[in-house]
C-alpha cells in the first residue's frame, strides 16, 4: 500500500492526515472519535513521526484484509485497533533513521502563514473570555494568546517560519496545561470521576493493544479533552488550526 503515502513535511498536518488514512483505509467515512483524537495526541506528544503512523495504519489494514479473507470480522471501527501496529512502525523507522539527518522544511512546505495564526490565537481568545469557569485563568491565558497573536504578525516570513511555528507550539503548549490544571481544581468533582470512568470504559477494548505508558497518555488526553468539550472552551494547539 505504499503508493498512498502522500510526503508531508509540515506536522502541522499531523491530525488530518492521519484521519484521511484511517478513513481511506477504512473504506468507509467514519468520524473520529474522542478517544481517536486522544490517542493521535499521545502519539504527537510522543514523538512518533507521521510517517510511522501512516505506516502502521497501513500494516494493520493489510493485516486485517488477509485475515479478512478467511472468514468473517468486525469491521475496524476505531483508530485504536491500529496502535500496536504504529508503535512497531515507529521503532522500524527509527531504527531505519538512525544517523541520518532531518530534512531541511521551508517557508513554501509549511503552509501555516502567520496572520492564520494570529486568528486561530484571537479566536480562542475570545473563546477564553466567554469562560463560565476558572475565570482568572481563562482571563490570563487570553491576554497571552492575544500578545501570541501580535508577536505573530510581527514577524517576518523566511525560510525558518517552521521553526518560527514550533516555538509558539512550545508555549502553546504550556499554556494549555496551566489551563487544564486550573479547570481540573475548579470543576466540580463528580465531573472529574465521571470523566475518568468514562475514559476508562473506552479504553477497555484496546487494553492489549497499548503500553501501560501508551494506555497512561491517552487516558490522560481523553479526559482534558473531553473537559474542554464540556465547558466548550478550545484547543490552543496549532494543530487544532483551521486547515483553510
Amino acid at each position: 500500500m505504499g503508493d498512498l503515502v502522500t510526503p508531508c513535511n509540515n506536522y502541522f498536518n499531523y491530525f488530518t492526515e492521519i484521519e484521511d488514512r484511517f478513513q481511506q483505509r477504512r473504506g468507509a467515512i467514519l468520524l473520529l472519535s474522542t478517544l481517536d483524537w486522544a490517542l493521535i495526541e499521545a502519539w504527537r506528544d510522543a514523538g512518533i513521526p507521521l510517517e510511522a503512523v501512516l505506516r502502521g495504519i497501513d500494516a494493520a489494514f493489510d493485516k486485517y484484509e488477509s485475515r479478512q479473507k478467511r472468514g468473517r470480522m468486525r469491521r475496524v471501527n476505531g483508530l485504536a485497533w491500529c496502535s500496536q501496529a504504529v508503535m512497531e512502525a515507529a521503532e522500524e523507522l527509527r531504527e531505519a533513521s538512525a544517523g541520518t539527518a532531518t530534512p531541511t522544511t521551508t517557508s513554501e512546505e509549511t503552509g501555516f502563514e502567520h496572520e492564520r495564526v494570529a486568528v486561530h490565537l484571537e479566536t480562542a481568545a475570545s473563546a477564553l473570555d466567554a469562560s463560565t469557569i476558572a475565570h482568572e485563568a481563562c482571563a490570563a491565558t487570553a491576554v497571552r494568546l492575544r500578545e501570541l497573536a501580535a508577536e505573530a504578525r510581527a514577524a517576518q516570513s523566511s525560510t525558518t517560519v517552521a521553526h518560527e511555528m514550533e516555538a509558539f507550539e512550545r508555549v502553546l503548549t504550556v499554556l494549555e496545561e496551566r489551563l487544564f490544571t486550573a479547570l481540573q481544581a475548579a470543576a466540580p468533582e463528580d465531573l472529574i470521576v465521571g470523566l475518568r470512568e468514562h475514559a476508562e470504559r473506552e479504553l477497555a477494548p484496546y487494553r492489549s493493544r497499548m503500553s501501560v505508558d501508551q494506555l497512561r497518555q491517552v487516558k490522560r488526553q481523553f479526559e482534558q479533552k473531553q473537559l474542554l468539550v464540556h465547558y466548550n472552551l478550545p484547543r490552543l494547539s496549532l494543530f487544532y488550526m483551521s486547515q483553510q
